[in-house]
């Protein structure tokens, strides 16, 4: 479905500058087209990737990991940085079974701890600091989420989060409902705090980039 915010002739045009990715990736891309998964696509991966690489990140705490498409690409990544860990937490067991299997597959099975649990949790247990969180898990926990990532961030690590223009649905303002209201709350907090520099890139769905200062 197109975007409601952009021109539909966008979102194919951004993934057709992304390179070609492997033939696991594409298997991956292709399960989430056909069971309408909400999978971060190419070219919102290839952003994550970029910036990963950009800051040398060697270590990576994904709260909310889907089947593994977003590790993918955090470890292609990684592993081009000199090797490190990506951290996949998910709260379904299957999907952590999905993820084993395609990033084993893609040859990344060794770098990456797989946890099933509550995303917040399972970070509120690491020691940190890391030097990237990707944040993707369900929207009315997005405020909630960020004083545990301010602990175990590195000053100079950066906040990605998926899903910040939320499909158009935070400029309405009869929609007050948790998810939106999470989903603006959490873009007041990082664009007007002192700790953060941050900016929302209008990739797929908007993608908050936030630097911790």
């Amino acid at each position: 479905m197109p975007h409601p915010l952009f021109d539909p002739r966008l979102a194919p045009y951004l993934d057709s500058l992304v390179p070609e990715r492997p033939e696991e990736m594409q298997r991956m891309e292709e399960y989430a087209h056909q069971h309408d998964f909400p999978m971060i696509g190419p070219a919102a991966g290839y952003f994550c990737y970029l910036v990963a690489r950009m800051i040398g990140a060697r270590s990576v705490f994904e709260l909310g990991s889907g089947y593994g498409y977003s590790t993918a690409w955090f470890c292609k990544a990684v592993e081009e940085n000199g090797g490190g860990t990506v951290q996949h937490v998910v709260w379904d067991e299957e999907l952590s079974r999905m993820a084993k299997e395609h990033l084993g597959a893609l040859g990344y099975g060794d770098m990456v701890r797989f946890t099933v649990s509550e995303a917040v949790e399972a970070l509120e247990k690491e020691p940190g600091p890391f030097d990237l969180i990707f944040n993707d898990i369900d929207k009315e926990g997005y405020p909630g989420s960020l004083p545990a990532i301010e602990r175990k961030l590195r000053k100079g690590g950066v906040l990605l989060t998926d899903n910040l223009l939320w499909f158009g649905r935070i400029f309405d303002p009869q929609d007050q409902s948790p998810q939106t209201n999470g989903v603006r709350e959490l873009t007041r907090l990082t664009t007007t705090s002192p700790d953060w520099a941050a900016t929302i890139i209008p990739i797929r769905d908007g993608v908050l980039l936030a630097v911790r200062q």
